[in-house]
């Protein structure tokens, strides 16, 4: 793991690339905030972080396990990603905010994964440039916003490409204002619609086929996804996919959800 840091004091708070190694945007983000951001003028700590490292090298999503599937970890384990897990966790309990970089086969748009509402968690999400954020609380408990309160996961864009660098980049910059750490510009805040999601959508053998993108309405009665196996037809309405990929993923084709009540922006004086 590698871990850079720039300023002092409080608030403290995080940006975490590299959690999945064949998700080159983190790590780009991370490092050019390493070299855009002053090494001293911040108000407050900025942790900047590549998380899996071995991975990143390697160009792989881990090397032993799934990190986003391990949270809290286990520091007595000898599986690479659990210890590492737990290491992260000891790292980053007590921050006052974090975002997490990912990004997939599943885009655009860039959106908002989060399992808590804490105000932290509001300021990021309703400053972010994003339409959507997603509540996975009714999901996994293994990744690492379910298991840190104030920790937000962004979707930063298409796996690869140089816009989800440029633009995750501007949204840190932009987490960052919103966290009082970086005052080069004011920070807004704005409603976000929120998605929440209810359950994967598994796949299996055959040709995968996926025929609506993420947070369209699929119509009841449509077929969201196919292959030799499955034949995923929507039986109830309001059903919106999120994380919609025929490729991104070896065992699902995305998570059904719904849309909530939207997050307001944080009150103000």
């Amino acid at each position: 793991m590698q871990i850079i840091e720039r300023g002092t004091g409080t608030p403290r708070v995080a940006v975490v690339g590299g959690i999945h190694g064949d998700e080159p945007a983190g790590p780009a983000i991370v490092e050019r905030l390493a070299e855009t951001l002053p090494a001293g003028g911040t108000d407050g700590t900025i942790q900047l972080i590549i998380a899996n490292e071995p991975a990143v090298e390697r160009q792989v999503r881990y090397t032993e396990t799934d990190l986003n599937r391990a949270f809290p970890g286990d520091s007595t384990s000898d599986v690479y990603e659990s210890a590492l897990a737990a290491r992260l966790v000891d790292i980053l309990t007590g921050a006052d905010a974090i975002l997490a970089l990912h990004s997939s086969q599943s885009a655009p748009p860039p959106f908002a994964i989060f399992s808590h509402l804490s105000e932290a968690v509001r300021r990021t999400i309703t400053a972010l440039p994003v339409e959507y954020a997603v509540d996975s609380s009714e999901l996994r408990g293994t990744t690492l916003d379910s298991v840190l309160a104030h920790a937000v996961s962004l979707e930063v864009g298409r796996q690869g490409s140089d816009d989800a660098i440029e633009d995750g980049y501007d949204a840190a910059r932009t987490f960052l204002r919103a966290h009082g750490v970086l005052t080069d510009a004011e920070p807004t805040f704005t409603e976000t619609d929120v998605v929440r999601g209810h359950e994967e959508v598994p796949k299996g053998s055959g040709e995968p086929n996926v025929y609506y993108s993420n947070f369209v309405e699929i119509p009841k009665g449509e077929v969201f996804a196919r292959d030799d196996t499955h034949t995923h037809r929507v039986e109830t309405e309001g059903v919106v996919p999120i994380l919609a990929s025929e490729q991104g993923y070896e065992d699902i084709y995305g998570i059904y959800g719904t849309f909530a009540e939207p997050i307001e922006p944080p009150k103000t004086d």
